[in-house]
């Protein structure tokens, strides 16, 4: 099965390049991500946390 679909994939023209944009695309979604959770304010953290129990 993996082979039928390798030898297909062979055979069109840059496809090399799905691949790299798609790993290029996850790794700076998840940088991103990183960056946004630790430059959260911990105050709006803490009020979003107590949302639940406050009642």
């Amino acid at each position: 099965m993996l082979k039928f679909v390798q030898e297909s994939l062979e055979t069109i023209a840059g496809v090399a390049v799905y691949p790299i944009a798609s790993l290029l695309i996850c790794f700076s979604f998840f940088v991103g991500l990183f960056f946004w959770v630790f430059t959260y304010k911990k105050d709006k953290i803490k009020e979003l946390s107590e949302l639940p129990i406050k009642d």
